[in-house]
């Protein structure tokens, strides 16, 4: 059953400019529907809201029900880490371009947040990846990312080659300019645009693919989720790993990242009708055929 809501978050772009008048006008319709509002801490003090209470992401999932995010898909990555872990669902209002995830239009705003107020809304799941960083067995980084996680060669560096490793398995040596650990999500993200597939949400699995492989014969490969996959430093300088947008810099051989489905995930909700291949069609401008 659906549920109705109580307390919303209020969380915008950091540092976005002209975005004040937005968020003050989507905090005053969220009030004026009955519901408590709250402001992300770092929301108010880049824009000097100070008409409604600010709380700290922590304090966010413990208090609030919901969270409304201003921004584009970057805002709400970085936002759905920090609060899988109470389970609070977003709403996305779209400040940025594609809008994998932000999908409501900033446009319609009230038509499509009035009914998820009252409990009339699509909901789904988000799968995450977490990971850590070994070297010589310690563990030095660790991160959760919703996207991917990638290892990638330095700025000034040739190739990179790693060992990959899926649970007690070798796969290959890849020498490319780097890896990519992908979700369901991240597939229409950074995955997508070296070449990798579309999965649908729904699969409970994650794409591994090599960014300008040596090798042609490298090809993405998609991997049930209920196992780890190793990614091992065998050559390359200045080598980095980003978990979403967590970085670790200067990568040495024989370093290890460790990357498996996190315990957590992250929720979603839409309009009423909301279709993922609509989203699709959409974004990716996929309009030839149909109606």
């Amino acid at each position: 059953m659906s549920k109705r809501f109580r307390h919303v978050a209020i969380v915008g772009k950091p540092q976005a400019r002209g975005i004040r008048p937005l968020l003050e006008e989507i905090a005053d319709f969220v009030a004026g529907q009955g519901l408590d509002v709250s402001l992300d801490q770092e929301t108010a003090d880049t824009t000097g809201i100070s008409t409604f209470p600010a709380l700290s992401h922590a304090e966010m999932g413990q208090q609030c029900d919901l969270a409304v995010v201003v921004g584009g898909d970057g805002t709400m990555l970085g936002f759905a880490r920090e609060v899988a872990r109470y389970g609070m669902p977003l709403v996305g209002i779209n400040q940025g371009r594609l809008g994998f995830i932000t999908d409501i239009s900033a446009e319609q705003y009230k038509e499509s947040l009035a009914p998820i107020f009252a409990g009339d809304y699509e909901s789904e799941h988000r799968s995450m990846l977490e990971g850590a960083v070994l070297r010589d067995g310690e563990q030095i980084f660790s991160g959760v990312a919703l996207n991917d996680v990638v290892v990638s060669r330095g700025a000034t560096a040739s190739m990179v080659e790693l060992r990959v490793d899926v649970g007690d398995e070798f796969v290959a040596n890849m020498r490319a300019d780097g890896v990519i650990v992908g979700t369901p999500t991240g597939s229409t993200a950074y995955a997508l645009s070296a070449g990798g597939p579309i999965l649908h949400p729904g699969i409970a699995g994650w794409v591994v693919l090599p960014i300008a492989s040596h090798a042609l014969s490298n090809r993405p490969i998609v991997l049930p989720d209920a196992g780890e996959v190793r990614l091992t430093i065998v050559a390359g300088r200045d080598a980095s790993v980003n978990f979403d947008m967590q970085s670790l810099a200067s990568l040495l051989h024989g370093d290890c990242i460790t990357v498996r489905r996190s315990q957590h995930r992250a929720q979603f909700l839409h309009p009423r009708g909301w279709s993922y291949y609509a989203t699709l069609r959409r974004k990716l401008r996929w309009y030839e055929g149909g109606s």
